[in-house]
């Protein structure tokens, strides 16, 4: 290794200030699209500093005041039509605040009475529903006042048809 002198310095490279040395970019300073025009940007935009985040009750609050104003819309318009409803129209149009929609067409989903999950399947002496096998096992292993617990709690209704167990239970 070549050291400098003592009491001396390194000789700097003598430039005449015209050309320096270009240093070689990186491979990500190659690939970036940074110098590139955005051209989906809007060059004239300007941000509303005026313009602020709405709670949710206010958001609620004009929902239901555009809903009403359409519904006056639409009684002026079929006043002004002699009464008579206009072709394609309902008079009511469920939105997302309105409670009252159409009953759905797709089957009602059953529960597991023990763990909640969806159940397929029903104990046909229990009336109990079940997930899968592993469930139905503990339903058959269930000591008879825990499982007349369990109907009593998950079928109180007297709208529910009783089941064979609850009578069994209650007979003997």
């Amino acid at each position: 290794m070549h050291r400098p002198p003592k009491g001396g310095k390194k000789k700097a490279a003598a430039t005449d200030g015209a050309s320096t040395p270009q240093i070689p970019k990186s491979l990500a300073e190659q690939l970036s699209y940074l110098h590139e025009p955005r051209p989906f940007k809007n060059p004239n935009y300007t941000k509303n500093v005026n313009r602020r985040a709405k709670n949710l009750k206010n958001v609620l609050t004009q929902e239901r005041e555009r809903e009403r104003a359409e519904r006056e819309r639409r009684l002026q318009e079929k006043a002004e039509n002699g009464g008579m409803e206009v072709d394609g129209e309902d008079t009511e149009i469920p939105t997302y605040t309105s409670i009252e929609a159409p009953p759905s067409f797709l089957p009602q989903k059953h529960w597991c009475d023990i763990t909640g999950l969806e159940a397929p399947y029903t104990d046909p002496t229990t009336g109990l529903r079940y997930h899968d096998k592993d469930v139905f096992t503990l339903i058959k292993g269930m000591v008879s006042m825990i499982m007349l617990a369990y109907v009593r709690f998950y079928r109180p209704s007297p709208l529910v048809p009783e089941c064979k167990y609850r009578e069994r239970l209650l007979i003997g």
